[in-house]
C-alpha cells in the first residue's frame, strides 16, 4: 500500500526512474514535491514550453469497439489508476501527474477517449455514439484488455462523468474515485430544464452544437473554439500556444466531430443513443449514489463550479468523503494544479488503508 503521506515528499534518487521507462526524459524530470493542495498557484508559474513534459510513445489496445490509444506511466505491477480526460482537452492534461504519481510505484494509464487523438473504432459502421454510458463500457473494455481488476480513477469534466457512471455502476472495479465538479451524471429529464441565465449563456457551445450551422463550426474551426473555451473555462491559467497546440493535435481525429456532436446534443435529448443502452441510462438516470472512497475537487475560478463548497452534491457520495477547493484553478484542474491532483488520487487511496484499520 502507498503511504498517503509520502506524495508530498521530495521523490528523486532513483524514484523517478520508475517512469523513466514510458516517459520522455524531460517527463521523467518534471517529478517533484507536491505542494499542498489548498495552494496550488506555483503550478501555472510553468510557462517555458522548452522544459515541459512531454508522454512518450504512446500504446495501443484493443478495448470492445475500439482500438484505444493511452499512454502508461509506472511499474506495470504498481497499483493501477486511470486518468480520464474532458473536452476540448486531451491526455496532456495529466503530463505532469502522471510521473508524480509513477514515481510513487503507481501503474497510470492514460487513454484517449473515443473521438481523440489514437483511438479508433474498429469498424467504420459502428455508431458514433457519445452518449454517457459508452464512455465507462470503453474503461471497463480498457481494464478488460489491460487485466486490470480495479483502479483508482481520476478525472475532469467527459472524465468525472465517465468515472463516477463507473463507480455507481460497476463499484467492484473502483478502488476510490477523485472527482472534478463533483457529481456529474447526466439525468437527460433535469437538463430539460432551464437554468439561471448567467449558467445558460456559460453552457453557449451546447447550443451552438444543436444546431447544423455549429456542427460545421466546429469541423471548420475546431482549434479556435476550443482555445476560446480554454480561455473561459480557465480565466486564471496563463497556457503558451505549445500548450494548446500539443492538445490542439488530438482534435484532428476523423470521429471527433461527430463525437464531440453527437455527445452535446444526446444530452440535451435532441439525439438518440443506442437502444442496447437503454438499461444502463435507466439506472443512470436515478441519479445512483457512489459508495466508493470518493474526494471531490472544485476550481474556485471554474465558471461552471456550484455553489456552497461541494454542498450541491454532497449527499450522493455515501463512502469516506472529502472534498477540496483549489483557489485560484479553473476547470482544467490536473493541468493547471498538478500537484494538488496528484496528492488527491494519493489520499483517496490512503483512505482505503485507514478503513481496515482495526479501531482501538
Amino acid at each position: 500500500m502507498i503511504s498517503r503521506r509520502t506524495l508530498g515528499k521530495a521523490v528523486g534518487r532513483g524514484v523517478a526512474a520508475v517512469s523513466a521507462a514510458v516517459l520522455s526524459p524531460a517527463c521523467s524530470r518534471a517529478v517533484s514535491s507536491a505542494h499542498n493542495q489548498a495552494s496550488p498557484a506555483a503550478d501555472r508559474r510553468r510557462k517555458n514550453p522548452a522544459t515541459e513534459p512531454s508522454f512518450g510513445p504512446l500504446k495501443q489496445v484493443r478495448a470492445g469497439v475500439l482500438n484505444m490509444g493511452y499512454a502508461e506511466a509506472g511499474p506495470a505491477r504498481g497499483p493501477a489508476v486511470i486518468l480520464l480526460h474532458g473536452w476540448p482537452y486531451d491526455i496532456h492534461s495529466y503530463v505532469r501527474v502522471a510521473p508524480l504519481l509513477a514515481a510513487r510505484g503507481y501503474r497510470v494509464i492514460v487513454p484517449y477517449l473515443r473521438g481523440y487523438g489514437t483511438t479508433r473504432f474498429l469498424s467504420d459502421k459502428t455508431f458514433r455514439n457519445a452518449q454517457q454510458s459508452v464512455f465507462a463500457l470503453d474503461i471497463i473494455a480498457l481494464m478488460d484488455a489491460l487485466r486490470i481488476d480495479k483502479a483508482i480513477l481520476a478525472g475532469y469534466d467527459w472524465g468525472s462523468r465517465t468515472a463516477d457512471i463507473i463507480a455507481a455502476l460497476w463499484p467492484e472495479r473502483v478502488k476510490g474515485l477523485v472527482s472534478v465538479s463533483g457529481y456529474l451524471i447526466t439525468n437527460r429529464a433535469a437538463n430539460k430544464k432551464p437554468l439561471p441565465p448567467k449558467l445558460e449563456w456559460a453552457w453557449w457551445y451546447q447550443y451552438y452544437f444543436a444546431t447544423e450551422r455549429g456542427r460545421l463550426g466546429l469541423e471548420q474551426n475546431r482549434s479556435e473554439l476550443a482555445k476560446l473555451v480554454w480561455k473561459f473555462n480557465s480565466p486564471t491559467w496563463n497556457f503558451d500556444e505549445a500548450t494548446f497546440d500539443r492538445t490542439a493535435a488530438s482534435f484532428s481525429n476523423p470521429d471527433y466531430v461527430s463525437i464531440v456532436i453527437h455527445n452535446y446534443r444526446w444530452r440535451l435529448s435532441l439525439a438518440e443513443g443506442d437502444p442496447r443502452y437503454d438499461d444502463l441510462e435507466r439506472r443512470l438516470a436515478e441519479s445512483p449514489v457512489i459508495t466508493v472512497p470518493t474526494i471531490t475537487l472544485d476550481g474556485g475560478t471554474d465558471p461552471f463550479t456550484p455553489a456552497g463548497g461541494g454542498s450541491s452534491y454532497r449527499d450522493k457520495f455515501s463512502g469516506r468523503y472529502a472534498h477540496r477547493t483549489l483557489r485560484g484553478i479553473g476547470h482544467n484542474v490536473p493541468q493547471e494544479a498538478p500537484e494538488a491532483f496528484a496528492q488527491a488520487v494519493v489520499d483517496v487511496d490512503g483512505f482505503r488503508e485507514t478503513e481496515r484499520q482495526p479501531s482501538k
